[in-house]
């Protein structure tokens, strides 16, 4: 798949169908199979999970431009995909407002964008959408779940891919094209640069849901149809409402959101500091490295962060904390990669594989969807290879160093407020308005 010959044109002028290979089912994964199914290819999704369906992970999502953009363009379930939050404001430690301005933003959940994806790629059937029908011109797809990739080879013409089953079957398959969307600790990235490995920040993101017919009038109305801060030195914490039980939208029934940062310093996650150590190991006595599921978060490790709560954070936010019952820790690394193609352009890397966002930017979840979507472009022949590499990689770049300053600038130092409110809105600048800096497209000229 070179410069000349993108497996785009056959010699009658019509596209060619591809057999593609996707590592990894989540968002990105998901993301990606779509665009290309509807581009008639054959898509194989490979995700490592063993069970047929990834769990809820209880998050809520800022649904940028690249997200809404995507669903326009290949949804067809027919049905609304987030919560609109019409104003930004800061709390100071009383609870009162210290700033406030006119925003609309979209919020949504993890579950929800899911379900919507996979009932549109395989057909899943669920509570949270129905399940679009066949739509001509679509491609045959299958999504394997209980797949973990192993290794991949370059055929020359093809790239053969290596799995191992959930029952220990080795097996290969032999794909035209691969797209590795397997996540910020890619097996894919990890074959092709070992090198390139995730690093954490000294700090963590407690998360958790609470719903909001359950909150206090006082707590129901900072968060709702609001888009919530609070920062002081060493702690961030904001909150938005996302759809409830089965994606639900109805006043009442929806969830706030909340994502608290705040400071476990330690040398690395393969040997962490006692207090992190005692964070991240779970009710049955498990130590997890990066991410604690939700509702395995131990109780006397969250008793501790429940005290704290209260001690730093305004009454809203700290009501919210001590009132979610599944909270999940999600330790905050960074990681990205040199290059996003390799095997002479048949394998590429998108979203999270290629660059692991840290939450603060809020677009790992538009990353996916444009990467997706200029993928499918570029395969189509809509965009030349040149173009997409510049995007992608640019994209990747840029908003990566982007969250680790603002990681940086919000946890180490003291700010005022408005720096944390000059940091938060370049975050919230759409990708068509970004002017990509020198140093991170001085090799893609």
């Amino acid at each position: 798949m070179t410069e000349g010959n993108t497996a785009t044109q056959a010699s009658n002028g019509k596209h060619e169908h591809l057999n593609i290979v996707v590592v990894g089912g989540s968002l990105g994964g998901l993301c990606a199979g779509l665009a290309l199914k509807r581009l008639g290819h054959t898509i194989t999704i490979l995700e490592r999970n063993p069970t047929a369906l990834l769990h809820n992970q209880g998050a809520g999502i800022v649904a940028g431009g690249d997200t809404l953009s995507f669903f326009k363009r290949y949804d067809r379930c027919g049905r609304q995909l987030a919560v609109s939050s019409q104003r930004r404001q800061y709390l100071d430690k009383a609870g009162e407002i210290v700033h406030k301005e006119d925003m609309v933003q979209n919020m949504t959940s993890w579950d929800l964008v899911y379900y919507m994806l996979r009932a549109n790629f395989d057909g899943v059937e669920s509570a949270y959408c129905k399940v679009p029908e066949p739509l001509e011109g679509d491609g045959n797809v299958k999504h394997l779940h209980g797949h973990k990739v192993t290794n991949v080879k370059d055929l020359g013409d093809a790239v053969e891919v290596f799995y191992t089953t959930n029952e220990g079957k080795d097996g290969s398959m032999v794909a035209d094209f691969v797209v590795g969307a397997d996540g910020p600790s890619s097996t894919i990235r990890s074959i092709l640069q070992s090198d390139v490995q995730r690093s954490y920040a000294g700090y963590v993101a407690l998360r958790g849901t609470v719903p909001e017919e359950e909150a206090t009038p006082k707590t129901r109305e900072a968060f709702s149809e609001r888009f919530t801060f609070f920062h002081t030195r060493g702690v961030q914490i904001l909150a938005y409402l996302i759809p409830g039980k089965d994606g639900t939208l109805e006043p009442g029934k929806r969830l706030i959101n909340f994502v608290y940062y705040t400071n476990f310093p330690s040398k690395s996650l393969d040997e962490p500091a006692p207090d992190l150590a005692e964070l991240m190991t779970d009710t049955d006595g498990v130590p997890h490295r990066i991410t604690m599921p939700p509702g395995k978060t131990d109780p006397k490790a969250w008793e501790k962060q429940r005290a704290i709560a209260k001690d730093k954070l305004p009454p809203q936010f700290a009501e919210i904390v001590r009132s979610t019952k599944k909270p999940f820790v999600q330790a905050i690394t960074d990681v990205v990669s040199p290059d996003n193609e390799f095997f002479g352009g048949k394998l590429v890397l998108i979203g999270d594989a290629l660059a692991g966002f840290r939450p603060h930017t809020v677009a790992s979840t538009s990353q996916a969807a444009f990467d997706a979507m200029i993928l499918a472009d570029m395969v189509e022949g809509k965009v030349q290879r040149k173009e997409w590499k510049k995007q992608t990689l640019a994209y990747a770049r840029t908003i990566q160093k982007r969250g680790v300053d603002m990681g940086e600038r919000s946890q180490h130092e003291d700010l005022p407020l408005e720096e944390h409110i000059k940091d938060r809105n370049l975050a919230s600048k759409p990708r068509e308005e970004e002017v990509w800096p020198d140093w991170a497209v001085a090799d893609l000229e």
